[in-house]
């Protein structure tokens, strides 16, 4: 690490090989250093919930250890925690952990959408929505940053499947690009500032996004103001100068002189300027000025662990429960079924799997903590191998006649980064023994433990209580039982829809795509805005969750302010627990020129309350809020009229919900002889000059006729000029519409 770096001064003394050499990773995870010039080395590492820290031995699999540290819940639960302070705490932490282990960059958060739930990455990722991704990203980067560690935003865009990763074309229409797959990256980009920001494997649109100008320049630098280091995904670089002219800096790992070599050659041919590999190589230094010394750094390894324990509790969704949860600690014997209660699965494959600094099991946690007898059986194994008969017959007789908590689950190989899923079931031999202990149980309560969603329709009738455990991290086996037994109330809430079934998903048809090409057919319709749009029913909605407790909404007041909004609603724990409640606030456009889903999440906010308490939450809504990207004009638009802005506890669980009219903008596109007469006709200054031409001639009957009208003024204009006897002529047309749009 390099304190007091003079950029501008060591620019100037860097021969064109060391400018170059500054662009190539040193090894695995580090930079170049240039020891004549005092310029250290920057190291690199993953930890998107985790540090995978690798001083030796070096791979970007996963498949290889690393020095311990703390596994956090992956990001797939933390984003159902919807709390940002606690996000911003983990970050912290990271942070903290990273300076110890002389990490000076941490590869993450992943602010990808969830565009399906077969993507095999998908516990990397928070949200099928991109405020909720955005807001829970610029806390993590806050938190590791404020500790003097970089982060690296990833994967910069459009990367939301694990089949071809490396070579995919992902085409998307640029609203969808800009509403969807693009906000959360910009949202955490211009508010926190990362260090780095990592492109993709894919192609977008069919140019690969190391080398895509529009993305790295034009959107990133141009339109965002980012001022950091784009760096490649490990391996992700194509065409090295292709990808530094359009403003890809560093290549990651080293390319074993591969670039450098392509660079320089590319210098010597007068194919690329050397001004662009001085402003490469001056962000690479900045990068490295950036970095803190970390010598003596340490952390609290039982601190952390502490926070890896609260999330995980904090993270996990009571789905469905009965009157099973919470369990008494006293009572009668309680069955504890399933591997995964004494073998957790607690993180996800490939990349971010961490070597944690130590594991809880739930088994080991309840037989603690509860103060009764506590019976245990696998009831399966996790690889599949042993009596599947003899273990579900020792679960059976485990549970007949007392309360059951059966442990399920995806295995290891069920979802990885590298491939995608097939299907969303859990596996057969797993269903099989809760559907036998269910039918001798008093009472069974379901704990999942996945990454991704998986299908509970098929089997959670035999299910009096659900609990979402998520991959918990290391300390999730304790938050597990604290959450059974009531020490803690669940306060998570779902960042994706739980679909019936796959097939309602909107990518069906559209996922993983074919010949190296998948095409977004759905557009804006993700998630639940596809649900709602289409009128399906779903196993659980975006934004649901249970709670030991109950809470009351009421006294809503929306009020203009500015172009935007101010919200605020009343909310009342009306129960006799403490508990924690997401507001969530929806905004619907009630009279759109464009199709808008039925509502999009815009603004949210946690309250804890302790019982009987009431709290005004006020939450701003900014012009964004109702905007849409408008490509006529390529902008964000607010349009007059009227909105309705619904506050509720989940995306279909609304309480409350009023109107609101923006005075907004009133867009008239530029008209050409091109245009129909449709658009003629809405012109404010055009229509009266086309209105005075037709005047008394049949051209004007077959515009204003109430049936056939609706066909001709969708006609161009020039085509109309073109029927016999028409009033209009194309140099009419084109000198009217020069005028229009200059008016």
């Amino acid at each position: 690490m390099t304190p007091h770096l003079d950029v501008p001064a060591v620019l100037e003394q860097l021969t064109r090989e060391e400018k170059v050499g500054l662009l190539d990773g040193s090894d695995f995870w580090r930079t170049r250093a240039v020891e004549r010039l005092g310029v250290g080395r920057v190291v690199l590492s993953d930890g998107p919930h985790g540090l995978r820290s690798q001083p030796e031995d070096a791979d970007h699999l996963g498949l290889l250890g690393a020095t311990p540290s703390t596994a956090y819940p992956v990001a797939a639960a933390t984003a159902c925690s919807w709390d940002v302070d606690l996000l911003r705490r983990i970050g912290a932490a990271l942070g903290r952990e990273a300076r110890a282990l002389g990490v000076s960059v941490v590869l993450g958060p992943g602010v990808n959408m969830k565009r399906s739930p077969l993507c095999g990455r998908n516990f990397e990722y928070f949200s099928e929505d991109p405020l909720l991704a955005g807001e829970l990203g610029v806390a993590v980067v806050e938190g590791v940053q404020g500790q003097g560690v970089g982060t690296s935003v990833k994967h910069f865009a459009a990367n939301n499947q694990e089949t071809a990763r490396m070579s995919v074309s992902a085409e998307v229409d640029e609203r969808t690009l800009r509403e969807v797959y693009l906000p959360a990256f910009e949202r955490v980009v211009t508010r926190a500032r990362p260090w780095t920001v990592m492109c993709s494997y894919n192609r977008v649109n069919g140019e690969f996004a190391s080398q895509h100008r529009w993305l790295l320049t034009g959107v990133l630098r141009d339109e965002w103001g980012f001022d950091g280091c784009v760096v490649s995904d490990w391996g992700a670089v194509y065409d090295r100068v292709r990808a530094l002219a359009a403003g890809l800096d560093l290549e990651m790992p080293s390319s074993g002189g591969t670039g450098r070599d392509a660079l320089l050659a590319a210098l010597d041919a007068g194919a690329l300027d050397e001004a662009e590999v001085d402003r490469a190589a001056a962000r690479v230094l900045e990068l490295v000025a950036k970095a803190r010394p970390a010598a003596g750094a340490t952390y609290d390894e039982d601190a952390h662990h502490a926070l890896a324990r609260e999330a995980a509790a904090e993270s996990a969704v009571l789905l469905k429960n009965d009157g099973a949860l919470p369990l008494d600690p006293d009572g009668g014997p309680l069955a504890v079924v399933g591997e995964f209660a004494r073998t957790p699965r607690f993180q996800g494959g490939g990349s971010s799997r961490v070597t944690a600094t130590r594991v809880e099991d739930a088994l080991t946690a309840l037989r603690r903590t509860a103060r009764r007898e506590i019976r245990f059986a696998p009831g399966f194994t996790l690889d599949g191998s042993g009596d599947a008969g003899a273990l579900l017959a020792e679960a059976v007789e485990a549970a007949r006649g007392v309360v059951a908590a059966v442990f399920l689950g995806l295995p290891d190989s069920g979802e990885s980064e590298g491939y995608d899923r097939t299907h969303l079931r859990l596996p057969g031999e797993q269903v099989a023994v809760l559907e036998a202990v269910a039918a001798v149980a008093e009472r069974v309560v379901v704990v999942l433990s996945n990454g991704s969603v998986v299908e509970v329709e098929p089997w959670q009738r035999h299910a009096d209580a659900l609990l979402e455990a998520w991959l918990p991290g290391q300390a999730g086996g304790a938050a597990v039982a604290d959450l059974l037994l009531g020490v803690v109330t669940p306060s998570g809430k779902l960042a994706e829809t739980i679909p019936v079934a796959l097939e309602h998903n909107p990518t069906i048809g559209n996922f993983p795509g074919e010949h190296d090409v998948v095409r977004y057919g759905e557009g804006l319709l993700i998630g639940y805005r596809w649900y709602d749009a289409h009128g399906l029913p779903v196993a659980y909605p975006f934004g649901h969750g249970l709670s030991y407790t109950r809470f009351d909404y009421r006294d809503l007041e929306v009020e203009v302010d500015g172009s935007g909004a101010r919200v605020s609603v009343v909310v009342t724990n009306a129960g006799d627990r403490r508990g924690k409640e997401v507001v969530q606030v929806y905004v619907s456009d009630d009279e759109a020129s464009v199709f808008r889903p039925e509502r999009e999440l815009r603004a949210f906010a946690k309250v804890d309350l302790a019982p009987g308490e009431s709290t005004r939450v006020v939450l701003p809504l900014d012009s964004r809020a109702f905007a849409f990207w408008h490509t006529g004009v390529g902008r964000w638009v607010v349009e007059p009229g009227g909105f309705t802005v619904l506050v509720g506890a989940s995306s279909r669980d609304i309480r409350c919900r009023a109107g609101v009219r923006l005075a907004g903008e009133r867009i008239v596109p530029p008209l050409s002889a091109d245009s129909t007469a449709e658009q003629w006709l809405a012109h404010p200054w055009a229509a009266s000059r086309l209105r005075g031409v037709v005047a008394g001639t049949g051209m004007e009957g077959m515009l204003d006729d109430p049936e056939a009208g609706r066909m001709v003024r969708a006609i161009p204009m020039r085509r109309l000029a073109r029927f016999p006897g028409s009033p209009l002529d194309e140099r009419w047309l084109a000198e009217t519409a020069e005028a229009a749009n200059r008016s």
